[in-house]
């Protein structure tokens, strides 16, 4: 069973059209108008191995609050519809991964329930034309449709663009793992025999 899924969300603020194959090599091709976020959904998607495609556009003028947000809820439903009846998934991932001075650790539950814990002090201001404050706003979008628990903890780092970038990876890899099968498992795993 191929884990696809194609999401199409167009809003007065956004329209943006993300296409997802869980079980892919890293290949991409992301283009919106928010640059250090392609960076960081390239990267995203090579070392979580997904293949993902995101056109997007926005109220980029007014800001690219909107623009990032509409995105994480277009990837967290990707995810959502991609994993169908989560049959055979691990459901938990975790990754620590160092970005030079910096270490981020991520943990995973692919529970049905939506929450995030974002234990990452930025220091405020931009890297590039980001605004770091959009990160959480990003991943907050992200497992509220993805239906997913998320801890994502700074361990150490100075450079905004190393934590953030330490935080994507380790999002990627926990998330891969998290969706792997699992040969043994041809259950949902869980005892409610849901999720």
């Amino acid at each position: 069973m191929a884990r696809k899924a194609k999401i199409v969300r167009k809003t007065k603020e956004t329209e943006i059209t993300v296409v997802l194959h869980i079980d892919g090599k890293g290949q991409y091709d992301i283009q919106t108008p928010v640059p250090f976020l392609n960076h960081m959904l390239e990267l995203f998607s090579r070392h979580g191995l997904f293949e993902l495609s995101i056109k997007a556009s926005g109220d980029t003028e007014v800001d690219f609050h909107h623009t990032v947000e509409d995105i994480g809820i277009c990837l967290g439903k990707a995810f959502e519809k991609g994993l169908g009846d989560k049959k055979g998934i691990r459901r938990y991932g975790h990754a620590s991964i160092p970005m030079d001075e910096t270490l981020a650790q991520v943990s995973i539950d692919l529970s049905g329930r939506p929450h995030l814990t974002f234990s990452a002090q930025l220091a405020g201001g931009k890297v590039g034309e980001f605004d770091l404050e959009l990160a959480e706003e990003f991943f907050r979008a992200l497992v509220n449709h993805l239906k997913a628990t998320l801890h994502i903890n700074l361990i150490y780092g100075e450079n905004q663009h190393h934590i953030l970038e330490a935080i994507f990876k380790a999002t990627a890899r926990a998330l891969e793992q998290a969706c792997s099968l699992d040969p043994r498992n041809t259950g949902v795993p869980s005892t409610k025999g849901t999720l």
